[in-house]
């Protein structure tokens, strides 16, 4: 991570007890003697065992892909695959075209690593509070872990639905446990959010050498998410309203500038997942890198050394153009034919290699100049994620707001995004107004692995996907990854429709 640093030796110790894709967890033989009961001692120990946690934040390829723009932009009207032709992932070809089968990698990658976050922030709840230490410290660390197993059920609940519960360490006889309903999945993590949001310091009180922690405003962000999610629509306005009223967010004035290097955990960041450059991370040991691959897949063939994958589709630069004066958000968003690469050179046809697209996503792209000075550059993109920006609290609380029946509200966020990029206010009311809200969420967060997810839960995705191949009563969760309903002996069941 860029300031928040991993001593990877620490993770290794904790990797005896950690899940797999063919478990939910491993019993695995400690090393050089460290066990689960002799090594939480110290405060150093506690500090340790967060740091682990977090490091699962940076999977994206365990082994394989299972990035969130392949959930949110890939399986959505706002990106299709890419790559170099239909041979190049062809699975998740197969996924995009709602065609997918139960048994791709990327699935039981995204499976695996979920609950190996869990499984690590479990450990942290378990073993921490019993650890004679500073109680701040402690509290704190608590609170992050909290946070954690929050985001990776997160992550989970919305992709699969209905999931095993894993809020505790499990015996061995446990391993192979059923599925938990999304109900019950949102009551745990509303839960964790809540016990974060009050154990977690504001971003104001942590010093410049913890930058990238989480905050009490990443746990109230990731809590409006759930809450609107669950159309709580009272409670979320609720939150929305606290965090709007820290005081501790703007908007960023430039939004040229959110995705630059200089734009990193800037006044907009509620939650940011940390990458860095110079990590030294390989191909083959993806686990232990803190460089992201997203730079270098997303990026333009050719001359421009990517994998152009993620491609902006007409549909997302029309919406752009729709009112007949360009959003100025476009040129941040995507690169069109003629324009500049930054310093890799002009996109033309002809120097990606002459593949036939007319976009490739500009929010993740990195320079030449910016990449790692030793090693292999594409394991070690280090370009953060922006997970939450202060413009989708706003957003959410526009649609909470909005939905609470409180249409003035709704309307001053949405015009507070508006006018950083210097377009008109939005004056209409009812059912136009929450249109507007949704529109504002395309534009303003696209490729920023949001949109299937919005669609799903507004109820909207056949209307705009299904031409694509959705069906309302299957394509709403992802089948559970077949390897995880052998590995179980059937105790984890499919889901409807796959």
């Amino acid at each position: 991570m860029k300031n928040l640093s991993i001593n990877k030796w620490f993770v290794l110790l904790f990797l005896f007890s950690f899940s797999s894709c063919e478990e939910l967890l491993l019993d695995k033989k400690p090393l050089v003697g460290t066990t689960l009961d002799n090594f939480y001692q110290t405060e150093a120990d506690a500090v340790s065992a967060i740091h682990a946690a977090y490091a699962t934040l940076q999977f994206e390829m365990s082994p394989e892909g299972h990035f969130r723009w392949f959930w949110g932009d890939i399986m959505s009207d706002d990106a299709v695959k890419g790559g170099s032709g239909d041979n190049d992932q062809p699975l998740l070809a197969a996924l995009e075209q709602f065609q997918g089968p139960v048994n791709t990698g990327y699935l039981a990658a995204e499976w695996a690593a979920d609950y190996e976050g869990i499984n690590r922030a479990n450990i942290v709840l378990e073993k921490v509070p019993a650890i004679v230490m500073d109680e701040k410290l402690k509290k704190r660390i608590l609170g992050e872990a909290y946070f954690l197993r929050a985001w990776f059920f997160y992550n989970l609940v919305t992709i699969f639905g209905d999931v095993p519960k894993v809020d505790r360490l499990l015996s061995p006889s446990e391993y192979k446990m059923p599925r938990s309903s999304a109900e019950s999945i949102w009551n745990l993590i509303e839960s964790d959010l809540t016990i974060a949001v009050s154990n977690l310091p504001l971003r104001s009180q942590y010093t410049q050498a913890d930058l990238g922690r989480i905050t009490k405003g990443a746990a109230q962000g990731l809590l409006l998410k759930s809450l609107v999610w669950r159309k709580k629509w009272a409670e979320a306005k609720k939150v929305g309203e606290a965090l709007i009223s820290s005081g501790e967010y703007k908007l960023e004035p430039d939004f040229n500038r959110i995705f630059t290097k200089a734009g990193e955990n800037g006044v907009e960041s509620v939650f940011e997942i940390q990458y860095m450059t110079e990590s030294g991370g390989n191909w083959g040991n993806n686990n232990n890198n803190e460089g992201t691959f997203t730079n270098v897949f997303t990026r333009a063939r050719g001359q421009f050394d990517g994998y152009g994958f993620n491609i902006p589709t007409k549909s997302l630069v029309d919406a752009f153009l729709a009112t007949g004066t360009e959003d100025p958000r476009l040129k941040a968003t995507v690169f069109r034919v003629g324009e500049p690469m930054g310093d890799r050179g002009i996109f033309t046809k002809e120097a990606t290699g002459g593949y036939p697209h007319d976009y490739y996503g500009k929010k993740y792209f990195n320079n030449r100049s910016e990449q790692a000075t030793f090693g292999d550059p594409n394991p070690n993109g280090g370009t953060n994620d922006r997970v939450i920006r202060y413009a989708d609290v706003l957003l959410l609380f526009a649609e909470a707001s909005f939905q609470s029946g409180d249409q003035t509200s709704a309307r001053n966020a949405l015009n507070q995004v508006r006018a950083r990029v210097k377009l008109p206010e939005i004056t209409s009311s009812g059912n136009t107004l929450l249109e507007a809200v949704y529109n504002e969420r395309r534009l303003e967060l696209a490729l920023e692995g949001h949109r299937f997810f919005d669609l799903v839960r507004t109820g909207r995705a056949v209307s705009f996907l299904g031409p694509l191949g959705f069906k309302e009563n299957i394509h709403k969760v992802f089948p559970i990854p077949q390897s995880q309903i052998q590995a179980s002996n059937g105790a984890v069941t499919q889901n409807q429709g796959y």
